[in-house]
């Protein structure tokens, strides 16, 4: 573990609304110029077009919705590498990728997740909910009503993967998945616990400044999506 007392800072970056199996690819990148040490930690914060993910431990069965249903709606059905069951990703919905060198913070996979879930609970708190943990699942959860999804990766002590955060998130779109395998548990967003939309970049903020000061961070470099152009294209060509 790294001494906590170690200059620590990390870069943020919003590339706004991304189609995933691209920010998946730009993840990929990002992972390999951090393991060389050429970057610093990575955090993005972005938003999905509408998107089912399964990851390795999920259940096919889990998915509802039937093919015509997936094309009708216009979702994208994705296989990834993360740990967890099935989820869903769209528009309203926060996503965070933090592509972190574990080894300058804690090698401990469960103390990163019980991190992430720190993280959405005092964003949580600084709209006045009180959000808490499920002893038996993953994520945050307000009493049975799950908010932020988490399922992550890691290797050679560097993270890929994260949160979803459901801030302004169409719900109805959950009804096409049993989310997280959990057949006896709702979703939430803050739109639906607060009883109006909420400014996205100000929840991303938020985050932010929570991300930083969970994981001990001196501060942060905010960055522009223009300076992920090369892994971008390098993606695109």
């Amino acid at each position: 573990m790294a001494n906590q007392s170690t200059y620590r800072t990390f870069d943020y970056c919003d590339p706004g609304m991304i189609d995933y199996n691209q920010a998946w690819d730009l993840q990929k990148e990002i992972f390999d110029l951090r393991h060389r040490n050429e970057i610093n930690d990575t955090l993005f914060l972005l938003e999905h077009p509408h998107t089912y993910t399964l990851g390795k431990v999920a259940e096919k069965e889990n998915l509802i919705s039937t093919n015509e249903q997936l094309k009708e709606l216009g979702i994208s059905v994705y296989e990834i590498d993360r740990g967890g069951d099935i989820t869903y990703h769209g528009p309203g919905q926060i996503v965070g990728y933090p592509i972190i060198n574990l080894s300058d913070w804690k090698e401990d996979t469960h103390e990163y997740l019980r991190a992430l879930e720190e993280v959405i609970i005092k964003t949580c708190s600084d709209y006045g909910l009180n959000t808490n943990r499920n002893p038996k699942y993953t994520g945050v959860w307000l009493g049975e009503r799950k908010i932020a999804a988490i399922g992550i990766k890691v290797s050679r002590w560097i993270t890929m993967h994260g949160f979803a955060f459901n801030v302004n998130t169409d719900l109805a779109y959950f009804d096409g998945i049993i989310p997280c395998g959990i057949k006896d548990k709702d979703v939430t967003s803050l739109q639906r616990e607060l009883g109006t939309e909420i400014n996205l970049s100000e929840v991303k903020g938020k985050l932010v400044k929570n991300f930083q000061n969970v994981f001990g961070y001196t501060k942060f470099i905010k960055k522009e999506k223009s300076c992920y152009i090369k892994e971008l294209e390098k993606i695109s060509s």
